[in-house]
């Protein structure tokens, strides 16, 4: 997930919640609330690191001068992120109107009355992909606008593939491993393969991409806790192993998505899992990447074949306290309009929602790996909509920092987890 949000990813859990001591409210909804009053709006984010957004709110306020949009930047972390919307939503403070949030936490903003419920009649839902509608509603209502969708993907050095003579990107993580050893020689010492692994939303993505793709699950499609496999076990251990062997760097424990972005763009790492918004950037001509039409992208790699990623992306919805709700509504359908979403697509290469743009001959051309997003977005696993998040990932996030810096065995690790998350989906 790229970085308006660090987009984090969790293959995850049915009734899984907020720390908020509020997190209560399970009650389907009954119907959209009421939009009116027009005027200024604000517009709360993750930062803007591509400059698109603030571009697209000049455009609105070009044409709207009664109704001007600014632009709220949060921090990079969707942590922290996330942290504030909730305590913009508790204390009732209408300083933000719309809110681009994480896929994951529409259930938990909806069940506890932050945002309202949208008309589905006003969007194109049925030009999009299905995976990023689904996130965006709650029993089956929409409470938010599906805007971007994300997908973890595999960066790798072309060239350096190319000129060991390995003629096709890894399937699995041995194949990697051995690509990684062909390469050596030639890469100018850059390490083998990097994702995001500091504590926070990132590493929960990161870990549960590594347990989907060994075949196991956090929590069964029942909502049952199910950490506690073999097939898990693999999975941590595939991270865990690699840090110990130094197939991943020592200092990616640091990593989140800019982070890992940047070591890549500087030529430190032959592979890495990255989110499609760095397309763009590794590709700029401007001196600022090393590797520009150096590099491809494929599916991330998993024990036995192709892996799994893990859905992600950002919707946009509107805070419950608000005002000028007319004035988001149409904001919010400008901002997902598909030629606008052709446009962000354009600027930043990050994945639309509309299913025509990944066919589009044009937009192919310019970035070749869309049919690729296009089929991992399609086969990736969704993050079921949760009440409960924030002690889920808080607890995933610990246990796989601990056996990542050999505080645990993953055995130990996933033993804990596999308890704190029994406890955590009883409540």
């Amino acid at each position: 997930m790229a970085p308006v949000a660090a987009l984090g990813a969790l293959a995850l859990v049915v009734g899984l919640s907020a720390c908020s001591s509020s997190s209560k409210t399970t009650t389907p909804p009954t119907k959209a609330g009421a939009f009116e009053g027009r005027g200024p709006i604000t517009l709360a984010t993750g930062k803007d690191t591509s400059g698109y957004l603030q571009t697209a709110l000049n455009n609105w306020n070009s044409a709207h001068p009664n109704e001007k949009a600014t632009l709220i930047e949060l921090p990079e972390s969707a942590d922290q992120q996330r942290q504030q919307m909730i305590q913009n939503a508790q204390t009732k403070s209408d300083a933000y109107t719309i809110l681009n949030t994480d896929v994951v936490w529409t259930a938990e903003f909806a069940a506890n009355g932050w945002i309202e419920q949208l008309p589905e009649d006003q969007f194109a839902l049925d030009k999009m992909l299905k995976g990023a509608v689904d996130t965006a509603k709650y029993f089956g209502k929409l409470y938010a606008a599906p805007y971007l969708t994300d997908a973890g993907l595999l960066y790798y050095r072309k060239d350096l593939l190319d000129a060991a003579g390995i003629a096709s990107p890894p399937k699995t993580w041995d194949e990697m491993k051995a690509d990684c050893q062909k390469v050596a020689p030639q890469s100018g010492g850059a390490s083998c393969f990097a994702g995001q692994f500091e504590k926070y939303e990132g590493l929960t993505c990161n870990f549960s991409e590594a347990i989907d793709s060994a075949g196991g699950q956090v929590i069964d499609d029942s909502g049952k806790p199910v950490v506690d496999s073999a097939q898990a076990k693999q999975g941590l251990d595939f991270l865990v192993k690699s840090f110990q062997d130094g197939t991943i760097p020592k200092e990616a424990i640091t990593y989140k998505e800019e982070e890992a972005r940047r070591a890549f763009q500087d030529g430190k790492l032959i592979f890495e899992r990255q989110w499609p918004y760095m397309y763009a950037k590794a590709n700029a001509t401007d001196g600022s990447s090393k590797v520009a039409g150096k590099f491809a992208v494929a599916p991330i790699p998993g024990l036995t074949g192709p892996g799994k990623a893990t859905l992600g992306g950002h919707n946009l919805a509107v805070s419950k306290f608000a005002k000028n709700k007319a004035s988001a509504l149409d904001f919010i359908k400008f901002l997902t309009s598909q030629d606008e979403e052709k446009a962000h697509l354009l600027k930043t290469s990050e994945a639309p929602v509309y299913a025509a743009l990944y066919d589009d001959p044009e937009l192919v051309k310019q970035f070749p790996y869309l049919p690729t997003l296009k089929e991992a977005v399609s086969n990736a696993a969704p993050r079921p909509k949760a009440v409960k998040y924030g002690e889920a990932t808080t607890a995933i996030q610990d246990a796989a920092y601990a056996a990542l810096t050999g505080t645990k065995s993953s055995d130990q690790a996933l033993k804990d987890l596999q308890s704190k998350l029994t406890e955590i989906t009883k409540k």
